[in-house]
């Protein structure tokens, strides 16, 4: 797993790791035994923090940018920008779909009621906001389908695949939430593309970007 996470910046207060897909984050709640970022960080660090200083999570199949604290401090420095909603977060998304040209989606979410490990939209779930733009469109197997720049303002567990899938757009890939699969893709179409946060320490706002990995470009080059 080692040689497969690219580190994107490091200080003394900061780590920001591109993490690939098929990866699970933490290993809170992870009935099957297999490594995880949380693993990679115990070995590697080692700095007896919660979660070895986690700040976020992704989706096991969500490649892109992780936000970890290296120190106490900084930690929770970090953790108070996220519960604060002052770090940006941008995604790519490929949706099953001919999306709007741009639109905001603010339903509240919660675990379902009707299948093991999914979420869904509920009225009595936490406050969730999803605003998007759409960056293209593509015709894969004589169907279309949209690639979708996501501005996210909340992260609930699933969020961006529950609210495009409640719309009836769910994403490429993504068969928990009903998109279509296709033999080049084995997880949904989903990118942590861009973080921008205040440092810990300095107070200086920085951002950091990730392209999108292979197997993802691969399906835009395919279907130009």
């Amino acid at each position: 797993m080692e040689e497969r996470i690219k580190i994107i910046y490091e200080d003394e207060d900061v780590l920001i790791i591109d993490k690939p897909a098929g990866i699970v984050v933490t290993s809170e709640g992870n009935t099957i035994k297999e490594r995880t970022i949380q693993d990679w960080l115990t070995k590697n660090y080692n700095n007896n923090l919660e979660r070895e200083g986690i700040v976020h999570r992704l989706d096991k199949g969500t490649s892109g940018l992780l936000v970890i604290g290296k120190n106490q401090e900084a930690l929770i420095k970090l953790k108070k920008q996220f519960k604060d909603r002052s770090i940006k977060k941008k995604y790519l998304a490929m949706i099953c779909g001919d999306a709007s040209i741009d639109g905001e989606i603010n339903m509240p979410i919660s675990r379902s009621k009707y299948g093991f490990g999914k979420f869904a939209v509920s009225s009595d779930g936490k406050p969730a906001v999803t605003k998007f733009c759409r960056i293209n469109k593509y015709r894969i197997g004589g169907k279309l389908y949209s690639l979708v720049e996501i501005d996210l303002k909340t992260g609930r567990t699933h969020q961006i695949r529950v609210h495009f899938s409640n719309l009836r757009w769910p994403l490429l890939g993504d068969r928990l939430y009903g998109g279509d699969v296709i033999t080049d893709l084995n997880r949904p179409f989903l990118h942590s593309a861009e973080i921008t946060l205040i440092h810990p320490k300095t107070n200086q706002e920085m951002t950091f970007k990730s392209e999108l990995p292979a197997d993802l470009q691969q399906i835009l080059d395919n279907n130009e």
